[in-house]
């Protein structure tokens, strides 16, 4: 006997694979569920039928056209059609719903059989049922639902055992990748902002996991005897790179959580604990997922603009209303001098005249073999094909300029404060601009951020951050003894009339100051 069934349930569902069997079908149908109910005539479900207009003579003609074959010859059981199974599915709901159980009953068995099944709920209406009839009485033999005072937790200390040895691997799982992705971080970037998230994402699992009744992981704990131990694949014995390590991690992670969080929503109110175990775990597990989604996205998004910005040092900003000479001119002397990147800051063109130049500095970058940025315009950085666009932070959030410049460019952002520095990692920028540093020429600063800034933003994040504010030949070694490994200058060299030699000078003292070494990321 099914423990899912009443005694007159399964009956009829044993009656049902004899009745398949006699017609020689290769499933069991609706049609022979509903042969098998109306085996017995004194059972529960012809009774009701009865009562509800179908007259039993007439139910016995319609429904006995094919002798069951004998029960006591073996015979394989026949699958379920997905009709089928979708009525058991259906009178195990309605069998919850209507008297809070979970065994089903053969009235139940019936009444989705008609709700589910069209073409047997038309035969049987043309034998005469009432169908609105046969609810009614169906519904007044459920009677009152039973309310308790207190719920009743009948789970069985087996299925506390295999909740507990699910979560116990979740755990295990999930806390082994978070420190894998966390030495990464921390020994390979050098990261103390994207390492210290990782910690605290790693903490605060734990600290979620606390909830459980003390000792329950460990007990349900069986290593010796988990058959996933000798399951495995040859893609996860090899590992090409560090980043491959990372980025199995990452996904190890989300999948364990996810797990966790899943299996988590039994241990509230008449689940395996019942209620023993705090009823927001699960809850508190899925914003541990969302967390974590946030920073694969600032680790991975991260990889690409460190690699390509490994060896940029030396951004110049320039427009043509600020350079002695011409625009092209001035670019192809930075771009000589070691300038890697040309930002374009123009304030006062319109957009007709902006785009035409960007597409002109474009072109003149293209030559010159360096990167180049818009200033402030992702529309414009994408229709004059730029590298990428920097932003302000007045302008367009980093998950808008993305939509617009697509998923390959660069985002740079300007930071005043370490606040802005952490959300612009997490916001997946790719570069940084740090300052303002010292009083600059070009613009004017109602506060300067400092040397002090170029300190805690250098220390927190191994995303490329560029010192900009006043950065010019007397001022560059201050800024790189301050952390500074890149920088961002304007007035030096668009208003030099060298503008090569000057460049070759700051990048100079970039290279010598700093040992000339910036890591790369991505192995």
């Amino acid at each position: 006997m099914s423990p899912n069934f009443t005694p007159a349930a399964t009956r009829a569902l044993e009656a049902a694979q004899l009745w398949a069997h006699a017609e020689g079908a290769a499933e069991v149908r609706p049609v022979h569920l509903l042969h098998g109910l109306l085996q017995e005539d004194e059972g529960r479900a012809a009774v009701l039928l009865t009562r509800a207009g179908a007259a039993p003579d007439t139910l016995r003609r319609a429904f006995a056209r094919h002798p069951p074959i004998d029960a006591a010859e073996s015979r394989p059981s026949l699958p379920l059609s997905a009709d089928a199974a979708a009525i058991l599915d259906l009178a195990r709901e309605l069998a919850e719903e209507f008297a809070g159980e979970r065994v089903v009953a053969s009235e139940f068995l019936l009444l989705a059989i008609l709700r589910r099944d069209e073409a047997a709920r038309r035969s049987l209406e043309q034998l005469g049922l009432v169908i609105a009839r046969l609810e009614e009485l169906f519904l007044a033999a459920q009677g009152p639902p039973l309310r308790l005072e207190e719920p009743l937790h009948l789970a069985e200390p087996t299925e506390q055992i295999d909740t507990a040895r699910i979560l116990d691997a979740g755990a295990n799982r999930a806390r082994e990748a978070l420190r894998v992705i966390e030495d990464y971080c921390r020994f390979v970037l050098d990261d103390a902002f994207l390492s210290g998230e990782l910690k605290r994402l790693r903490h605060d699992l734990a600290e979620a996991l606390a909830g459980l009744p003390p000792g329950i992981l460990l007990a349900a704990r069986d290593t010796r005897r988990d058959v996933g131990t000798a399951l495995s694949t040859p893609q996860e014995q090899e590992r090409r790179s560090l980043w491959a390590v990372v980025q199995a991690n990452l996904k190890r992670l989300q999948e364990a959580l996810r797990s966790l969080e899943e299996y988590a929503k039994l241990l509230g109110p008449g689940g395996a604990f019942g209620g023993r175990a705090t009823p927001h775990l699960s809850a508190a597990l899925e914003q541990l997922r969302y967390r974590s989604y946030t920073l694969e996205r600032a680790i991975v998004r991260g990889a690409p603009a460190r690699e390509r910005l490994a060896g940029a040092r030396l951004m110049v900003l320039l427009s043509g209303s600020a350079c002695r000479a011409s625009l092209e001119w001035t670019i192809r002397e930075a771009a000589a001098g070691g300038a890697d990147i040309i930002q374009l800051r123009e304030k006062e063109l319109d957009d007709r005249r902006l785009l035409e130049r960007a597409r002109q500095v474009r072109r003149w970058t293209r030559e010159a073999g360096v990167l180049f940025i818009v200033n402030d315009r992702p529309d414009i950085a994408r229709l004059a094909e730029a590298d990428g666009v920097h932003l302000g932070q007045e302008d367009m959030p980093v998950k808008d300029a993305r939509r617009i410049v697509g998923p390959d460019a660069l985002i740079g952002v300007s930071t005043h404060n370490l606040d802005q520095v952490r959300q612009a990692v997490l916001d997946g920028a790719s570069y940084l601009g740090v300052g303002p540093t010292f009083p600059s020429g070009t613009k004017d600063f109602a506060e300067l951020a400092g040397l002090e800034f170029v300190r805690q933003a250098t220390a927190e994040t191994s995303l490329p951050a560029f010192v900009i504010g006043g950065i010019n030949s007397q001022t560059i070694g201050a800024a790189v003894a301050a952390g500074a490994r890149r920088v961002a200058v304007s007035q030096a060299i668009c208003q030099a009339e060298a503008p090569q030699a000057v460049a070759r000078a700051l990048r100079q003292a970039l290279t010598t100051m700093t040992n000339g070494e910036i890591r790369m990321t991505k192995e």
